[in-house]
């Protein structure tokens, strides 16, 4: 396959962009070879500005669940810019979009509307710190929960200490209220509130891990995690950026019955535009200025054209039959590559519509279980796809998407 113009803009981009690139990830560094620059998609298929097309399994990271330049997303947003692209005033689509999720999500009462996963994690634990006042979070190794100062903090031994900062520039102080413990161990979880009594102010997890690739959570796991934090009177904020509106209209709490305190939304939401969403019940989002004492702000928040995207993808995704369609494809898909990996020491991780493959012999269910696979042969493996005009998402650690 000829990647002559991708190669040459890299090149351009290394000049102007810290690794040319605007999120690590997109170096292809890990697979020791070039990123691929697109230009165009529609549906699943995408083109890079050589002309090659490929099957999409990335879809913007899981942002597209309707696929690329949807017919109903892309006529409502070229609609609504039309009108503006930006006031700074409230707009009754806020409102709509904002009724469309408390509607649809058990655990929420209102919602506060921001530009990205990121700024919905950071607001979600500023606002359980002030409704608690207690300041320590537990986090899970392997759980990415944007790159906010005091959740950059690396993976962990499997003890529940303090761990250091994954970034440089990023102060001890800012972390040393952050524990980070494996993922599907409930033992650890149970030691460190132990350790910590009436210090913890929130637990945030991803419900179905997607950061580290995909993570399932063991039987009664989050119902653990439910209950422990209610005991010790801390929050359960749960992480749903990624899997939110991917299994089913509410997220993953709206079929397992479990009601975090808060949530966090974000990708799907926005129709391929930066948006982010967390939200809970009044008690607690009360506490948000102008009405209470916890102060977020911003100018894009809210963002008209985002908004419209986010109704209109919302809008069909509430259709009669569309999840039953998505994960009967996914099953599908699943069901033919298990046929073809049997005896090929890989494991595949599939929930609903989302799917990680990992070249190991051995089962996947934590971020130490990622890292002993082969990344080497990943690599080969994601870039003879490249060959084939298949595109993956570029990391052992990424979640690929239907």
């Amino acid at each position: 396959m000829i990647m002559n113009k991708s190669i040459e803009e890299f090149k351009k981009a290394k000049k102007y962009l810290p690794g040319g690139v605007n999120s690590p990830v997109r170096s292809f560094q890990s697979l020791n070879c070039d990123p691929v620059f697109m230009k165009q998609g529609k549906g699943s298929k995408i083109i890079d500005i050589d002309n090659n097309e490929y099957i999409d399994y990335c879809l913007s990271w899981g942002v597209l669940i309707l696929g690329h330049a949807d017919q109903v997303v892309t006529r409502s947003v070229s609609n609504s810019i039309r009108n503006g692209t930006s006031f700074g005033t409230p707009t009754v689509l806020e409102t709509t979009l904002a009724k469309m999720i408390v509607d649809s999500v058990p655990s929420i009462e209102q919602v506060r509307f921001v530009n990205s996963g990121t700024e919905a994690v950071m607001s979600a634990i500023r606002l359980a710190r002030a409704f608690t006042k207690k300041k320590k979070i537990i986090k899970f190794d392997g759980c990415y929960h944007g790159h906010a100062d005091h959740l950059l903090v690396s993976a962990g031994s499997g003890l529940a200490t303090f761990k250091k900062a994954s970034s440089n520039g990023v102060p001890e102080e800012f972390v040393n209220e952050t524990i980070s413990i494996p993922f599907n161990d409930e033992n650890t979880v149970n030691t460190t509130f132990n350790k910590f009594k009436d210090e913890i102010a929130a637990v945030i997890v991803e419900p179905v891990p997607a950061n580290m690739g995909v993570i399932l959570p063991r039987a009664n796991y989050l119902d653990f995690l439910r209950k422990i934090t209610t005991e010790n009177n801390a929050l359960l904020i749960f992480d749903e950026v990624i899997t939110g509106f991917r299994s089913g209209i509410g997220g993953i709490q709206s079929f397992t019955g479990i009601e975090p305190d808060l949530t966090t939304f974000g990708k799907i939401l926005g129709g391929g535009f930066p948006i982010g969403v967390y939200g809970g019940k009044q008690a607690l989002m009360s506490l948000i200025s102008p009405d209470g004492p916890v102060y977020q702000a911003g100018t894009l928040s809210g963002n008209p054209v985002a908004v419209t995207a986010g109704i209109a993808t919302l809008e069909v995704l509430k259709q009669n039959g569309f999840y039953n369609t998505l994960n009967k494809k996914a099953a599908d898909f699943e069901s033919e590559l298990k046929k073809i990996i049997v005896n090929k020491d890989i494991q595949i991780n599939f929930f609903h519509s989302m799917f990680t493959i990992f070249f190991t012999n051995s089962p996947i269910s934590n971020f130490n279980d990622v890292n002993r696979c082969d990344f080497k042969r990943f690599a080969r493996f994601h870039n003879m796809l490249i060959e084939m005009g298949i595109y993956l998402s570029p990391s052992q650690y990424e979640t690929n998407f239907i």
